[in-house]
């Protein structure tokens, strides 16, 4: 078991507190001392130069996805020299009518080298298999699609 913490930070920065216009800016901070800009998506009155929780969470999933893909072809003897994944994350209302992100479509684009390269089946068992053993993927209902391009 571990623990991952995050400490957010907000701040009222105008003298008005109206809905459409108090800053959604805000800091997200880490035990390494990272921090991140963090805003609203723009469609809710957030700073497009930030990031929003629903991107984040795309790409906590594609990250994860690929941390664990990389683990598992490692494993299998496979060389990946590139990973990059154009996710996308699809917001609607929920069937409790609620807004949710409903699907996220991973996109990844892999090169790889060495003697032993991955066979098609290979590649659908390293997709399925990193979707099953991705702890962000086994945390939320959202339903994770890997798009064969």
């Amino acid at each position: 078991m571990s623990e991952h913490k995050a400490t957010i930070v907000w701040k009222r920065g105008t003298p008005d507190f109206g809905y459409k216009t108090y800053s959604r800016d805000h800091v997200w901070r880490f035990d390494n001392g990272v921090e991140v800009p963090g805003s609203a998506a723009p469609a809710y009155f957030g700073n497009p130069d930030r990031v929003d929780p629903e991107g984040a969470f795309v790409a906590a999933l594609s990250s994860c996805h690929m941390l664990t893909f990389l683990a598992l072809a490692s494993n299998k003897g496979f060389i990946v020299d590139v990973y990059e994944d154009a996710a996308i994350g699809h917001l609607g209302k929920n069937v409790n009518g609620k807004m949710a992100m409903l699907s996220v479509d991973l996109h990844p684009q892999i090169a790889f080298s060495g003697a032993k390269l991955p066979a098609q089946a290979d590649l659908d068992w390293l997709h399925d298999k990193a979707h099953k053993e991705c702890f962000i993927a086994n945390s939320v209902t959202t339903e994770v699609r890997v798009v064969a391009e």
